[in-house]
């Protein structure tokens, strides 16, 4: 028998709750792909638009089309993956995707996504079209994009004049945008890596491990080591296969784990810190060389509450 006064003491004790059970990171909501075959281009209709607003944290699963688009968002960061890396792109960039390419697209931020598909190939014959590209959109560009009408084929609002109007429309802007995008300045805002079956496997390993970790603070020589490779050949596989040196990759992998969190609203000192920098005016300089403006800009809680045209 218990003694009275610590029964009583035990009557008076709370009873026991079950252990929390620890909150799961929501899922990113998947979607496939956004009905590509009905604005399929065709010769009568060169270069087709549509428009969509996709929530945060929204996966369009991998596809492929037999026709380049190009992508961009009014409002809103989007990040595009295929098989050679991943590219970001931030309001008002746009990311060319060639005829073919498996691709898929999530978006940081509630995003306004804008997507054109061409009837014609890759505006010039430049290599460079044959990957994914980022450009920067002009305000012709813009223009031009967001005077093309974006219903389906088969939209019920859609009269037989007007998808002809339509079509007239489509055919003379067709050939200037195509000239507007061979001028469109190219920006490095993708983070390639080698390829996953021809590509060197120790650089890929190197890659991947520095996109787990991009505030680690590690020399090329580190991360090298670890990889199984010397510093040199990890340099010679960096120009040799992707076509940069490390610092070149280095800061692009910086950006874009920096950019999401900027969208996010994470405040600047934070970014820089995360992103492996121990001074934020260090990190601010090398974002504004790369960017052409400085991280506040990209900050999503003040990139709403900005005026228009600011």
């Amino acid at each position: 028998m218990l003694p009275n006064d610590l029964r009583s003491a035990l009557l008076t004790l709370p009873p026991l709750r079950p252990p929390r059970r620890k909150r799961q990171a929501a899922s990113p909501a998947e979607v496939g792909a956004v009905t590509p075959h009905l604005y399929q281009p065709t010769p009568q209709r060169p270069v087709r638009a549509k428009q969509r607003l996709l929530r945060a944290d929204t996966l369009v699963m991998p596809h492929r089309h037999p026709w380049p688009q190009l992508t961009f968002s009014s409002q809103g960061v989007i990040r595009l993956t295929t098989a050679r890396g991943t590219i970001i792109v931030p309001p008002l960039r746009a990311a060319w995707v060639p005829a073919g390419m498996e691709h898929s697209v999530d978006t940081v931020e509630d995003a306004e996504i804008h997507t054109l598909y061409l009837q014609a190939g890759q505006p010039s014959q430049d290599p460079c079209w044959s990957q994914c590209v980022v450009l920067e959109l002009g305000a012709l560009l813009q223009a031009l994009m967001r005077s093309l009408d974006t219903r389906p084929d088969g939209h019920p609002g859609l009269s037989s004049n007007q998808q002809a109007d339509c079509a007239a429309h489509e055919c003379l802007v067709a050939p200037l945008l195509q000239k507007e995008l061979a001028r469109a300045p190219q920006m490095r805002m993708g983070v390639p890596l080698p390829d996953a079956v021809s590509g060197d496997k120790r650089l890929r390993v190197l890659c991947e491990a520095v996109l787990r970790a991009p505030g680690r603070r590690a020399t090329l020589g580190e991360w090298a080591a670890e990889a199984g490779a010397s510093e040199r050949t990890a340099a010679r596989l960096f120009r040799s296969e992707l076509g940069l040196s490390w610092q070149q990759w280095r800061q692009q992998a910086t950006l874009a784990h920096a950019l999401p969190l900027l969208a996010r609203g994470m405040p600047v000192a934070h970014v820089a810190a995360a992103s492996g920098y121990d001074s934020d005016s260090a990190f601010i300089a090398m974002f504004r060389a790369a960017m052409g403006r400085s991280p506040r800009h990209f900050r999503g809680a003040e990139r709403m509450a900005a005026p228009a045209g600011a």
